[in-house]
């Protein structure tokens, strides 16, 4: 076997097996066990049939580890892609702003807003901290609409494992 092909076939084997493997971990944190156990074993069994071709050739050179790395990278890249588009999440997403008018702003694009007054350094100000409950097909389109009414806003962002009761917008 020549040795472009040899590099060609690890560097597109290590995609698959490295994207499996990122895809599994991620639904693995979502607590998806059984799928991940399945998708580990595929994952295992590619990885283990072109390690051994890898290293049990006779062309000795050091296009098969470039090959064998740039598959690993590029199979993180394509993996952690597959897993955003097909994975949804939830996010908790937190914003303390002074400004007051951010509230009905959100709540006429439809998003359940949750209000407290709260206070911060400066007691000077009256700020506000609103709590959302969104959806991942919605974070960077609030994060930007936040960001074009009040630059100074705080915002803290993170996933939730489980939500019951209420109401968040699913867009």
């Amino acid at each position: 076997m020549s040795l472009l092909i040899l590099c060609i076939k690890i560097f597109f084997v290590r995609i698959l097996d490295v994207s499996l493997g990122t895809f599994r971990t991620i639904i693995t944190v979502k607590g998806k066990s059984l799928y991940a156990s399945l998708i580990g074993f595929v994952e295992v069994f590619v990885w283990f049939i072109i390690v051994r071709e890898a290293l049990n050739t006779d062309i000795d050179s050091i296009w098969i580890a470039i090959s064998y790395s740039l598959g690993f990278a590029t199979g993180t890249y394509i993996g952690s892609f597959i897993s955003n588009k097909f994975i949804k999440s939830n996010f908790s997403f937190e914003v303390i702003t002074s400004k007051h008018e951010l509230v009905d702003l959100l709540r006429n694009k439809g998003y359940a807003v949750t209000e407290f007054n709260v206070k911060g350094k400066d007691d000077k100000t009256d700020k506000y901290m609103l709590l959302l409950e969104i959806g991942n097909n919605s974070l960077n389109t609030i994060k930007n609409y936040v960001k074009s009414i009040d630059r100074q806003a705080f915002v803290i962002v993170t996933e939730t494992k489980y939500v019951q009761n209420g109401y968040f917008k699913a867009v």
